[in-house]
């Protein structure tokens, strides 16, 4: 299922034995378009600070209480790697977190989630994934390590969020938002606003259809027409996004949907 990430803005993250906080940002891949990190503010008045929660260590959300359930102590998050939010996240502070945590890492392995679509393939760390590829636990350590200088392409999802979107041929609005998927934490849409040109309509654009990003200039380029775009089959926030109105969408583009190739991803996993 489909989920908005400006709705998961301030849940509450629960620890096994109390409350840590609750989310306002998040860090996505800008290669993958996978959300590798919550930005939470933990702690209380002076001892307060902003916290990295990778979605390796969340289980079963509670939708209903807005409630973001971790497998971390209270005590493992405030004792946890100083990274500070406000600046780019190094790849290096990256090794140091998830070694702090004695997960596998995400980069690397071909998958979402290093080899796999799942984040949870990662919780047993090295060894877990030494098994899954047929590599050894050292092996394993070699191929992350030579990623240890890479740039991570982390991206504050709060920072997107009214970037300018054009078209091939003109504008067509800012992006309101994200459509991420529960699970995998991939995120599937950017929710663009086009008031603008065309009142109360807001349509959904996939990653993959940007053609290229404006970091500075804070501009999204896709490879689209406007006339394609004002077509679209609008986007209704009050509804659930189902399957088939995510196929519609993608075959008024002429695009195949992504849960063909990671279909066939799980089935090649599955056959190792």
């Amino acid at each position: 299922m489909l989920r908005s990430m400006k709705d998961m803005e301030y849940y509450t993250i629960g620890a096994t034995d109390g409350i840590i906080g609750r989310v306002r940002d998040f860090y996505f891949d800008d290669e993958s378009s996978v959300i590798r990190y919550l930005v939470v503010n933990a702690g209380e008045g002076e001892a307060q600070r902003k916290v990295l929660i990778s979605p390796i260590s969340i289980g079963q959300p509670n939708w209903s209480e807005k409630i973001l359930p971790v497998s971390l102590t209270r005590a493992q998050v405030v004792q946890s790697p100083d990274i500070d939010t406000d600046k780019p996240v190094s790849r290096q502070q990256e090794m140091g977190y998830f070694g702090y945590y004695g997960y596998g890492a995400y980069w690397g392995g071909g998958g979402l989630w290093g080899a796999g679509l799942y984040p949870d393939v990662l919780q047993a760390g090295l060894q877990e994934i030494g098994t899954r590829t047929g590599k050894s636990t050292g092996q394993a350590g070699t191929v992350v390590g030579q990623h240890q200088h890479d740039d991570p392409h982390l991206r504050s999802g709060n920072a997107v969020i009214r970037y300018y979107v054009h078209a091939s041929d003109g504008d067509i609005g800012h992006v309101e938002g994200f459509l991420v998927e529960e699970k995998s934490w991939a995120i599937r849409y950017l929710i663009v606003n086009t008031s603008n040109w065309w009142l109360g309509h807001q349509v959904l654009i996939a990653p993959q259809w940007i053609d290229d990003v404006d970091w500075m200039g804070c501009i999204v380029s896709v490879g689209l027409t406007r006339a394609a775009v004002k077509h679209s089959p609008p986007y209704d926030s009050a509804a659930p996004l189902d399957r088939e109105q995510e196929a519609g969408i993608h075959s008024h583009y002429g695009r195949s949907g992504y849960w063909i190739r990671e279909a066939r991803q799980a089935q090649t996993e599955a056959r190792l």
